[in-house]
């Protein structure tokens, strides 16, 4: 078995997902688009102000 120092960050949650029910995964799932919606929210809020900044202050060099 591999060494749980010696995997990655990826082969960790790999193991941990496989040990979820599929329950746990669904809701898990839920949880991470919810994430991504805010995400995704925020991130268009910043593009807005800064495509407002770029107008006011002649864009980005």
């Amino acid at each position: 078995m591999i060494e749980e120092e010696s995997q990655s960050p990826l082969q960790r949650i790999a193991v941990t997902l496989d040990q979820m029910s599929i329950e746990e995964l669904e809701m898990r799932i839920e949880r991470l688009r919810q994430e991504i919606k805010a995400c995704e929210a925020v991130l268009a809020a910043k593009r807005s102000h800064r495509s407002a900044a770029d107008q006011l202050f002649g864009g980005r060099a």
